[in-house]
């Protein structure tokens, strides 16, 4: 397909994707047929351990332009040389697209390497303002090259990088929407219906039991089979923390809303902390050559160590990577299949186990961190009243209790000292659900008209964690910015 064969439903260039194919999408995703199991190369049987390397890559979009424009930060970063890190921005962006020359040397050695990517809709939409051509391309091999795919697994995530627990309910699936959305309209509808995983921002995981029904329900109806969680902020029903046995099968992450409904998905569990070196000097390989076959549902698995960084911040992700990434498979394809330990990526693994026989039935149920404190003060069929009452009375008598969440940088919060990003964010989304959901409801081509797109484009950037990461100031004067512009498309 052409580079830029967007399929938008309007012609403003200055708007992304990001919506006007709901239906027809949410079609596609659902479309249930195996993705890695036609072309993988791996036998299950030949299988002692693997591990599952994630990157994630992201850059915000902010209203910085000569004359105020949305424009991305490594555009930013390009423009302004002279301020903090900023001469970076083309070593990020060699990390954008390193992959596509690093993966096919590789396959020429005769190595069988693996890696997941999670790239914003922010970042993608960026390079696509800058007309950086160097990196589209080579994102365009990443996803759509047939002799790269059974090698590269793209990870779903919200479109603006928004963390779920302080997202509004009603803007979850919106967010997960708009990042299909622009995925297909890049990449192509076949390419979109290959990504199965998602990748939470911030790794940050909704501990509200209706939050986290919510997005988990947002994630099946939107075709997603597994979530990458961290190890830290999900528990065992009876509150214990995970076995280092269980963090190396896959679970079933189990939400129960306070009305009594029931979602579930799939979590691989991405373990340890944040610290890029784990992947950058490859530690989920050098993990996983120590661990063995675990059981599991009547049979025995091989064990897979998980891991996601960021994928170019830090000297260790920008200069040490890429060697220890080729040395590990150099390594891999040396040892032969006899040594058993292998890269797989996280939907390759799955579909292998459910090959061999395994269903979710047979992965342990887990809950977010916890719930099982809350789950134990209330009685059998709580509602949303005793669910409020019960967090405020275990929050009084616990101060560690809390209901905002777990993610990889639990040292900083998206809430406190943020209500001047926060309040404006929620007004901005109940006037935008107040104006549109029932036009949407009427007619829902509403989507494909610029006044909604133009809205919606401010309602997501409103609610990218950038603006929540790095103090008051000039970022939360972006948020402050963004949240005008977005009252003035509605009209109010």
């Amino acid at each position: 397909m052409p580079l830029f064969d967007y399929l938008k439903p309007v012609s403003n260039p200055s708007l992304p994707p990001i919506a006007g194919r709901e239906a027809e999408i949410l079609a596609l995703v659902q479309q249930q047929q195996s993705v890695f199991l036609p072309t993988t190369n791996l036998k299950l049987e030949q299988i002692r351990s693997g591990f599952a390397c994630a990157l994630h890559m992201h850059q915000p979009t902010i209203p910085a332009g000569v004359n105020g424009e949305l424009i991305s930060h490594l555009q930013y970063m390009v423009e302004h040389p002279g301020e903090g890190d900023n001469h970076n921005a083309e070593a990020f962006a060699h990390c954008y697209r390193r992959l596509a020359d690093i993966i096919p040397q590789l396959i020429a050695e005769g190595a069988n390497p693996r890696i997941m990517l999670d790239y914003s809709g922010n970042l993608l939409w960026g390079f696509q303002q800058m007309g950086r051509h160097d990196i589209l391309e080579a994102l365009q091999r990443l996803a759509c090259d047939p002799a790269l795919q059974p090698h590269v697994e793209w990870l779903g995530t919200f479109w603006s990088h928004a963390v779920a627990p302080s997202t509004p309910i009603p803007d979850l699936k919106l967010q997960i929407l708009a990042w299909q959305h622009h995925f297909a309209a890049m990449f192509g509808d076949a390419a979109l219906q290959r990504v199965k995983g998602f990748s939470p921002p911030e790794m940050h995981l909704p501990n509200h039991p209706d939050t986290l029904y919510e997005f988990i329900k947002a994630l099946r109806e939107c075709g997603y089979r597994w979530l990458l969680v961290q190890e830290h902020s999900v528990e065992n029903p009876d509150g214990s923390a995970l076995s280092q046995e269980q963090k190396l099968v896959p679970n079933q992450l189990v939400a129960r809303s306070s009305s009594g409904e029931v979602a579930s998905i799939t979590a691989l569990i991405k373990t340890q902390g944040s610290d890029t070196k784990l992947v950058g000097q490859m530690q989920p390989y050098y993990e996983a050559l120590g661990r063995g076959p675990i059981p599991l549902g009547g049979i025995s698995v091989p064990a897979l160590v998980s891991q996601i960084a960021d994928g170019e911040n830090g000297g260790v992700m920008m200069n040490e990577f890429p060697q220890a990434f080729i040395q590990a498979h150099q390594r891999i394809a040396a040892e032969g299949v006899g040594a058993g330990t292998v890269a797989i990526n996280g939907s390759e693994y799955l579909e292998l186990l459910e090959a061999a026989g395994l269903s979710a039935g047979d992965y342990p149920p887990i809950q977010a961190v916890q719930q099982h404190k809350l789950w134990q003060q209330l009685g059998e069929t709580p509602n949303s009243a005793d669910v409020e009452a019960a967090i405020a009375e275990l929050q009084a008598r616990d101060p560690s209790f809390s209901m905002a969440g777990a993610s990889w940088t639990n040292n900083l919060s998206w809430v406190e000292g943020y209500a001047n990003v926060l309040e404006p964010m929620t007004s901005l989304s109940a006037a935008f659900h107040q104006h549109f959901d029932p036009l949407v409801a009427a007619d829902p081509s509403v989507t494909q008209t610029q006044p909604y797109q133009q809205a919606l484009l401010h309602l997501l950037l409103l609610e990218t964690s950038c603006f929540r990461y790095w103090g008051q100031g000039v970022w939360t004067d972006y948020a402050s910015e963004i949240h005008r512009r977005g009252v003035v498309s509605l009209g109010a």
